[in-house]
């Protein structure tokens, strides 16, 4: 069923994580992104509709943010026992297959994912430098099998952010497969 994500107060701090990159192994923190000029927190799976509509696209983003000093992480939180696509190893080889640039990590705990207030998959959050949030909300507004992803919304936050100027703070929620919460989270 699909799912909104639950749009987090704008101007609030990254919550602190430090997770392991499903295909290198290494820990990503928050503090890896430190000189970063923008902060993107992508919550992703690999077996949700809403996320293989987009995957295409959230590898462009990497492909045309990552060089300009803008720091990308994707976290999957899902419980992998009960939905083992979203295994470590299966994540690892999405992140393969689409040619991602930017780490993609496992949140076992589902500590982060509760950290960030994220309930779907895709659910994305913009920092600035400083690390206060300025955008939450839907990469565009295509669905799966409703139009071609460009990225529109989340596009227009990263460049206001890059060029120094203010997020539209007229936001939409993503939309997406609710995160799998494994049982008494």
């Amino acid at each position: 069923m699909a799912m909104q994500s639950a749009m987090l107060e704008l101007g609030t701090s990254a919550p602190m994580f430090s997770l392991p990159d499903v295909v290198s192994g290494r820990t990503v923190s928050l503090d890896t992104f430190g000189v970063a000029k923008a902060l993107l927190v992508m919550f992703i799976c690999r077996h949700c509709p809403f996320v293989v509509h987009v995957q295409g696209e959230l590898a462009r983003l990497g492909r045309n943010y990552q060089p300009k000093g803008v720091g990308i992480v994707a976290v999957s939180a899902n419980d992998a026992s009960a939905y083992p696509d979203d295994r470590p190893d299966r994540l690892k080889a999405m992140a393969t297959e689409q040619g991602f640039v930017f780490p993609f990590c496992y949140d076992e705990t589902q500590a982060v994912a509760k950290a960030y207030q994220a309930v779907c998959t895709p659910d994305f959050f913009l920092f600035d430098s400083s690390r206060r949030l300025v955008y939450r909300g839907q990469l565009d507004d295509t669905r799966p099998n409703r139009g071609a992803p460009t990225g529109r919304d989340l596009r227009a936050a990263i460049d206001a952010v890059l060029a120094g100027g203010a997020v539209n703070p007229d936001q939409r929620p993503s939309v997406g497969c609710g995160i799998k919460w494994k049982p008494g989270k």
